[in-house]
């Protein structure tokens, strides 16, 4: 078990890394003369164009699913590709990201929200197929381990709720939540230009979340049930309670509400971790409207399938 939130940064190894920087340093040359032949200076901004891959690049997300039949996020920013959660089969994450043009194998870490078994069942299948790191709070992670039996694990680094950790050029925020586990964040992830808030199984809505919401361009948000279809469901009366309750999740109306009072620097949201039973996209998407009106793009993922390639 190790300590450090931090990624090692490797020297580069293979000739087409050193090639691919000798071609970035010609580019770059190039950048300079032609500058100079113009009277014109070149920037900083612009060589770290040339001389860095994917610098000021796209921040890019999908949502592999999310539910309380699976949860699993992808994300690529800063130079750095992520998975969050790992709810879903190994097979399913491999062969979703296959079909949007991505690789699991080129992923740099896996960070875990929760215990619960649609976030953190398969921790141990991610870490032995994929050979990823896995990041999660130590309480999250024995508690998952005792729960799950998560098998030989020998890639895990361990941080405090609240901390901020860092990979390549990319931060990630940890945010403590109070939903119903034992140790759950959310997270937001920010590379210099862009900021993207997975905020999901987050208990209540808590002062902190609004200035979040605030700070972000885009929003993964939980958006769980519809009052009246949990009250007159078949859920007994405690889960009833579990769910509505301060460690339980947000309704489409608080989720909209939080989304109405994100100011203007907040350009889609995706709304996630729908009820199969207590909630529907059609339902969820009218009370969203009803209550933001239509300035807000919003898309919905699903329980059952990968989004596209949502572009912040």
């Amino acid at each position: 078990m190790e300590g450090s939130p931090g990624l090692k940064q490797e020297k580069p190894s293979s000739g087409v890394c050193q090639a691919q920087l000798e071609l970035a340093g010609v580019q770059a040359l190039a950048a300079l003369q032609a500058g100079f032949g113009r009277g014109q200076e070149v920037g900083p901004t612009r060589l770290l164009h040339l001389l860095v891959p994917g610098y000021n690049a796209a921040m890019l997300v999908v949502a592999l699913q999310s539910g309380s039949n699976g949860n699993c996020y992808y994300l690529e920013a800063g130079g750095a590709r992520l998975l969050v959660d790992a709810g879903i089969s190994g097979r399913q994450v491999e062969r979703r990201l296959a079909q949007r043009g991505l690789d699991v194998r080129q992923v740099d870490a896996l960070l875990i929200s929760h215990d619960h078994r649609d976030h953190a069942c398969a921790m141990g299948i991610y870490q032995r197929k994929f050979h990823l790191p896995i990041y999660a709070t130590a309480r999250t992670f024995q508690m998952a381990n005792v729960m799950y039996r998560l098998g030989p694990i020998d890639r895990l680094h361990t941080f405090v709720a609240g901390a901020s950790l860092r990979f390549k050029r990319l931060t990630v925020h940890t945010v403590p939540t109070s939903h119903d586990c034992a140790d759950g964040v959310a997270f937001v992830f920010d590379d210099g230009r862009t900021r993207l808030g997975i905020l999901t199984d987050l208990g209540h809505v808590f002062p902190e979340l609004r200035e979040i919401l605030g700070s972000l361009d885009a929003v993964i948000l939980e958006s769980n049930y519809d009052p009246w279809m949990l009250q007159n469901g078949p859920y007994p009366e405690y889960l009833k309670q579990r769910i509505s309750g301060p460690r339980g999740h947000l309704s489409n109306a608080e989720a909209a509400e939080l989304l109405r009072g994100a100011g203007s620097r907040l350009k889609w949201a995706c709304l996630a971790h729908l009820s199969e039973e207590n909630n529907c996209p059609k339902l969820a998407l009218r009370t969203h409207r009803r209550i933001l009106g239509d300035r807000l793009t919003l898309c919905l993922a699903s329980r059952y399938e990968a989004t596209d390639v949502l572009e912040v």
